[in-house]
């Protein structure tokens, strides 16, 4: 029987000091060409070769169906933001809530091999040494492995390393009070080096757009604390003003211009959803965005998707939860469209910065602006960097509203809109609304990075999507929530099933994917 990812990892970590691992760790690594360590740790050459995998697998770049099976197949599609026309396994699966291990294992065992072994391995090589690595290998930890918990709930995080019989999971709030104080550490260690003047070490790795600047850097950690400070402010609103401000008020401060957005630069890889959308046709434009685009009469979508090829000149999208009889039944409605075509896989926006301070202000917590004037430099910040004109117009517009969705070939899938909300600011309108308007273009300007959409979504219950059609979740996942977390995997299950027990013990519910994860409660969000 094969050893779970864990397991095999807690092995790797254990040869570390004498041989290290390779990239699937089954077996040892050889040095076929002879080269010394000496030689080796030369430009720190020892530690800078974990980041390539970090980068490259926050969201899987390559295999393509991997990165299908990673995030296309779940929360691109609980979202709101795309949909499939395929009916994989008969149409009971992912997308009609019936959760299927075989494709959800692979969201686990990459975060596993690929992001926290490659931290682990650069904390035991640089952590008190070459700190500046240490420092930015945490930054990338909590980005590609929040994405994680926000997924399953506990998941193993303090105790991965170990080689225990059973390595147990920390709760969600656990991961959350660590992940604060690792970014804590990141920034101090890297803003003491700009204080100095330092000249950058990670400029050749580097595969962000930031060319190794630690200053660029430090805004990143600081805008990746307000992301999940906000994530956090139903279940404990103390902790995320202290964190949201925290971020907002340090010296550096948060994204602010388009230049600071957080993007992989791959020079091999294109998005994958390029590849799914446009060579499979397995991912096409979803039911939501057309009617919230299009009522719009938003310039982005014209970017973000390209016209149906059966229905020419249209954005037709396609409803999630509906019965498919045939592929070719939607597979020619609008693919996803030039935003994917390129080899920049953008992360975190700097739209999501101003988003979230409008929404910060809204509850009354220093974020250096009115909620309005967030939120329209949100809004601005989006079209300038989709290169879409009419930003003016567009935030003034207070008649526009979400269209119903109507699908040409099947008409049972037609729905009256049910995000009803215009873009126009309304100092007179209820926290609420203000609140719905705030998420409403933060989804819109956040396409297509689905993980962060989905967990917005469940968050704040907006914006508002059409309910799927089809549930053979047995009543274990409601139509009216959706999809509220992933079960834990089958791998853990079979190799480290007393550890899956104590993730189970801190979840408060059932393991299915139903039960909330710990900052999604079930209450008002004002």
């Amino acid at each position: 029987m094969k050893l779970n990812t864990i397991k095999k990892t807690a092995i790797c970590i254990s040869l570390l000091a004498a041989v290290g691992c390779t990239g699937d760790f089954e077996d040892i690594n050889t040095n076929p060409n002879g080269i010394t360590p000496e030689l080796f740790e030369q430009d720190f050459n020892h530690i800078k070769g974990g980041f390539a995998p970090m980068f490259n697998n926050i969201q899987v770049l390559t295999p393509e169906w991997v990165y299908q099976l990673q995030q296309g197949l779940n929360s691109d599609i609980w979202s709101g933001y795309m949909a499939t026309p395929t009916g994989f396994a008969g149409g009971i699966n992912n997308t009609t809530y019936s959760l299927v291990d075989g494709w959800n294992g692979f969201i686990w065992d990459y975060a596993y091999s690929n992001v926290m072994f490659n931290a682990y391995d650069i904390a035991q090589k640089s952590k008190g040494k070459y700190d500046q690595f240490y420092a930015l290998s945490l930054i990338l930890k909590v980005e590609g492995m929040h994405r994680l918990t926000d997924t399953f709930g506990p998941i193993i995080y303090s105790k991965f390393g170990t080689t225990a019989s059973t390595i147990e999971y920390d709760s969600q709030q656990e991961v959350y009070t660590q992940m604060f104080a690792e970014l804590d550490l990141a920034v101090a260690e890297l803003t003491k080096r700009v204080d100095a003047g330092e000249a950058s070490s990670f400029a050749t790795t580097d595969m962000s757009a930031y060319g190794g600047d630690y200053k660029a850097w430090v805004k990143f950690a600081n805008t990746l604390r307000l992301r999940l400070a906000m994530r956090v402010v139903k279940v404990n609103p103390t902790l995320a003003k202290t964190e949201a401000e925290k971020a907002v008020a340090h010296k550096f401060g948060v994204f602010m211009t388009n230049a600071d957005l957080f993007k992989v630069v791959s020079p091999v890889y294109t998005n994958p959803i390029a590849t799914i959308s446009g060579a499979w046709l397995d991912i096409r434009m979803s039911a939501d965005m057309e009617s919230i685009l299009g009522g719009y009469q938003d310039p982005r979508m014209a970017t973000y998707f390209d016209p149906s090829a059966q229905f020419p000149g249209q954005y037709k999208g396609v409803r999630t939860g509906i019965d498919i009889a045939a592929k070719s039944d939607h597979q020619d409605f609008s693919g996803i469209g030039a935003v994917v075509r390129s080899k920049e896989i953008v992360l975190m926006t700097t739209a999501e910065a101003y988003f979230l301070r409008a929404e910060g202000a809204l509850r009354g917590w220093n974020m250096n602006g009115t909620a309005q004037d967030l939120y329209e430099a949100g809004i601005k910040a989006s079209f300038e960097q989709r290169g879409a004109s009419g930003a003016a117009a567009y935030i003034a517009d207070n008649t526009k509203m979400a269209k119903a969705y109507v699908d040409p070939n099947f008409p049972v899938n037609n729905s009256p809109a049910v995000n009803n909300v215009t873009v126009a600011w309304d100092a007179a309108a209820t926290n609420e609304v203000k609140l719905q308007k705030i998420i409403t273009q933060k989804w819109i300007a956040g396409f297509p990075e689905g993980q962060e959409a989905w967990s917005d979504y469940r968050r704040t219950g907006y914006p508002k999507l059409f309910p799927v059609l089809k549930n053979y979740s047995g009543g274990t996942i409601t139509t009216e929530f959706g999809a509220r977390r992933i079960n834990f995997v089958q791998s853990e299950k079979a190799g480290n099933s007393g550890g899956v027990a104590t993730g189970v013990s801190k979840l408060g519910g059932p393991d299915n994917g139903g039960t909330r994860v710990w900052w999604d409660v079930n209450k008002a969000n004002f």
